[in-house]
């Protein structure tokens, strides 16, 4: 029971963050974070960059994880660069999140930061 409260409080939480950053018209740093860290998470994605003003995401997209060692430099990565387009941020966001236990986690941790980000700002 409280696992399941706890689960939709977070996905609540994080759905209310993405809303509010996405109706801020003045984009700060820490929301083009959120966002980043956010399509990173579900793409499986390196190098995202979020063009606000033309709705585009590039980004690249880890093909093989098998690859990945990270002990190991990687200098070879099979990656396949995306161009995304979209209409509303809010909309691509939202269709990001993943409700398995795992994601759940990272989503936790996420606000987590977000918010002790947020008071450290408004205590300075």
């Amino acid at each position: 029971m409280k696992k399941s409260k706890l689960r939709g409080r977070i996905l609540m939480e994080l759905e209310n963050l993405i809303s509010l950053s996405c109706k801020n018209a003045k984009r700060s740093k820490k929301y083009e974070q959120l966002h980043v860290a956010i399509l990173k998470k579900y793409y499986n994605a390196t190098d995202v960059t979020i063009d606000y003003h033309r709705h585009r995401i590039a980004m690249n997209i880890v093909m093989d994880d098998k690859v990945y060692n990270p002990k190991e430099v990687n200098t070879y990565l099979p990656t396949l660069h995306t161009n995304l387009l979209f209409n509303s941020l809010k909309k691509i966001l939202r269709s990001c999140i993943e409700k398995d236990d795992k994601s759940i986690g990272f989503y936790a941790q996420l606000l987590n930061t977000f918010t002790s980000q947020e008071t450290k700002y408004s205590l300075a």
